[in-house]
């Protein structure tokens, strides 16, 4: 089979296109065929060596769509969707041809997603799911506010929460995103004008939101814990900027918020196809979109994918392997 790999860490150019054998089924594994894999800005980071647990050398990529090609004999033609913090880490992962998956793993990917769609779902919707109802525990009628609004991650916890029958506010750089997030979100803060965390305020009867999913993190951070109402709650998944953040102690405990950190790391193939079964419905009855596409890259031009993904890509960037 033909695949992406890397031998030593580095800019995309650190990608070769090679010839593997074709991986094998056995009593725990399937092997899935390719159809379409996303590139994330992890697996850009993962080539870079700014990710912890990578073990050289190494197929990279975690999202993915395909159809099982050998296994169990329930399983062998049906269309499947998966993802894992360990894929493309520790273990070969599938921007290739062919993937050997966990057999506990295997979840049958919604009829009305196609597969260059549904290879876009993983980690966005995963993150979005862990932070907003695992953690957070966003309930129906509760106020959020998503910083980052315009990414991926930002895009899904939009979807999430208004399926939840959440109000919504939408915080970015620029002017209100495109659809789906910009036609769901019900109203937009620019970081551009002015004080975001006053202007949340203003548009919360002066209280703040009861849930704010910083998908942005270091420099917005502060502004996140202050756009809280008492008892807020805040999650955060990354550090763009700065690592180190500060702020007001006292305020934090005398308004009785809560942080949780949030990472997709965590959560193996099984545990996030977990995720993915619950996630499935909201995709087969149209309450969730997905992500925007921007582009499919064929394997062959997979480094051409990863440097438009360094660059910063409005949608998501997916491979296709046919």
């Amino acid at each position: 089979m033909r695949a992406l790999r890397f031998f030593e860490f580095g800019d995309p150019s650190k990608l070769s296109l090679v010839d593997l054998p074709d991986p094998r089924a056995n009593a725990a594994t399937a092997v899935v065929r390719i159809v379409a894999a996303s590139v994330n800005p992890s697996d850009v980071k993962n080539v870079a060596g700014q990710m912890e647990g990578t073990v050289l050398p190494r197929v990279p990529g975690r999202d993915f769509s395909g159809v099982v090609e050998d296994g169990p004999r329930e399983w062998l033609g049906a269309p499947v969707w998966g993802t894992g913090g360990d894929i493309g880490f520790s273990e070969d992962g599938t921007h290739a041809e062919r993937v050997a998956f966990p057999i506990a793993a295997l979840v049958r990917k919604p009829a009305n997603l196609d597969h260059d769609l549904a290879a876009t779902v993983g980690v966005t919707f995963i993150i979005a799911w862990l932070g907003a109802i695992d953690y957070a525990a966003v309930r129906e009628g509760e106020t959020v506010a998503v910083i980052g609004v315009g990414g991926g991650v930002g895009g899904a916890v939009v979807q999430i929460a208004k399926a939840l029958g959440c109000r919504v506010i939408g915080v970015d750089r620029g002017q209100r995103p495109p659809p789906p997030a910009g036609a769901l979100i019900d109203a937009f803060v620019s970081v551009d004008e002015g004080d975001v965390a006053t202007r949340v305020r203003e548009l919360t009867e002066g209280k703040g939101a009861e849930v704010v999913f910083d998908a942005v993190g270091g420099v917005m951070f502060e502004t996140a814990l202050l756009s809280l109402r008492h008892r807020g709650r805040l999650v955060e998944i990354s550090g763009t900027g700065k690592r180190r953040v500060e702020f007001d102690l006292i305020d934090f405990y005398h308004n009785e918020l809560r942080i949780f950190g949030a990472d997709t790391r965590k959560l193996d193939a099984v545990a996030s196809a977990q995720i993915l079964s619950n996630l499935a419905p909201g995709f087969e009855d149209g309450r969730y979109r997905g992500p925007t596409l921007a582009r499919a890259y064929p394997l062959a031009d997979g480094i051409a994918a990863y440097e438009a993904v360094a660059r910063g890509t409005r949608g998501r960037v997916v491979l296709t392997m046919s």
